[in-house]
């Protein structure tokens, strides 16, 4: 597409989140790709929980909605215009956005820990606009090159893709590890192909529902377990503990961030292992066994999106180490964005990656 078609172009329909559940579809202005900038052409957004979380809440933590912002922001797109100074990208290539653009001059910048930046500007974050929309502005830097064989909707699914990779990075997954997944989410599938690229021997994963369960033993899961609803922290502790034989797993990754989970990882984690918790459900404070985990020496490390791991994502899936289409499961248009917030929000048949097309 050349850049004097979109010159031409007055078509740029916008998902905008004005409030709690005031989801609308409106025209906004093409945007104009400043210094070291593209403008693209946005082909497909994939729905991450939290936009889900905006869209009921209008909040996550400190982050609230108080102005109208655009949703979205795992996506990939085509370079359609370049902005000054341009040097890494030309006009036609396809590419996953990494959605987050920080500072590049603070310590945590310097250091690599850009993900820690206090001035990150990250799509669909209070008060940043996503990019669920048809033509979006980003920083060229942050936009990755897709082989010809990886499609748009793999490309847009690298950003869930490196919060695995970035979750497996922190609790030190290697070759022979044993792993627990808690929760089988997109997030605890993505971790699920991670760690078994990285190397993991045995991955056991927990969930609620049971089509999750199915679809994470296709992908590679050595034991997917059922947690009931309604069961106390004991219960759902024990349960986990007898499925998996009394092995203690050498590093376990919370993608659900609810009490329940958090315990069960501390008191289930090895003596000297790792609990890296990614989910944050509870959001908020919770009550947990701090001297099960500290008399054991159970590392405790956080999680918050991911640093230098787009090029790692990019390089398990261009080489075939990681399958991601099974998780796509639900296809819409831009137009019917209700729609597909909605099948997100409800899980209504059997959702787990509901994907939007833009163009």
């Amino acid at each position: 597409m050349a850049n004097a078609s979109v010159n031409n172009e007055k078509d740029n329909l916008t998902s905008v989140l004005y409030g709690v559940r005031d989801l609308r579809l409106e025209q906004r202005p093409i945007p104009i790709p400043g210094h070291n900038e593209v403008l693209l052409k946005i082909q497909r957004v994939g729905i991450c929980g939290s936009d889900v979380h905006y869209l009921v809440h209008g909040a996550i933590g400190h982050y609230i909605v108080k102005e109208p912002m655009v949703i979205g922001h795992e996506a990939s797109g085509i370079v359609v215009k370049l902005g000054e100074g341009v040097k890494s990208l030309k006009v036609g290539d396809r590419v996953a956005i990494e959605p987050g653009v920080s500072c590049r001059m603070c310590q945590f910048c310097k250091l690599g820990s850009y993900n820690l930046c206090p001035d990150m500007k990250f799509c669909a974050t209070p008060p940043v606009d996503g990019n669920l929309t048809r033509y979006y502005v980003h920083a060229a830097d942050f936009c990755y090159k897709l082989p010809d064989h990886i499609s748009l909707e793999e490309g847009a699914l690298l950003e869930p893709l490196s919060v695995g990779v970035h979750a497996c990075k922190r609790g030190g997954v290697k070759v022979g590890s044993t792993v627990l997944i808690l929760g089988a989410g997109p997030i605890g599938l993505v971790t699920l192909v991670t760690a078994k690229a990285m190397g993991a021997t045995k991955i056991y994963i927990t969930d609620l529902t049971e089509f999750r369960l199915n679809v994470a033993k296709e992908m590679g899961a050595y034991k997917a377990i059922k947690v009931n609803r309604g069961d106390s922290d004991e219960q759902a502790i024990e349960n986990v503990r007898s499925e998996m034989d009394n092995e203690f797993p050498d590093v376990t990754i919370d993608c659900s961030g609810f009490q329940q989970t958090i315990k069960m990882g501390m008191e289930l984690t090895k003596s000297g292992g790792v609990l890296t918790i990614v989910g944050m459900g509870a959001a908020g404070n919770v009550q947990l066994p701090l001297f099960n985990a500290l008399s054991r020496e159970v590392d405790i490390r956080g999680v918050f999106r991911y640093a230098n791991d787009y090029q790692d994502a990019l390089a398990l899936l261009s080489t075939g180490q990681i399958n991601m289409k099974p998780l796509i499961t639900h296809n819409f248009k831009i137009e019917e964005s209700l729609e597909a917030f909605k099948t997100a929000e409800t899980g209504i048949g059997n959702a787990i990656k509901v994907m939007i097309h833009c163009n």
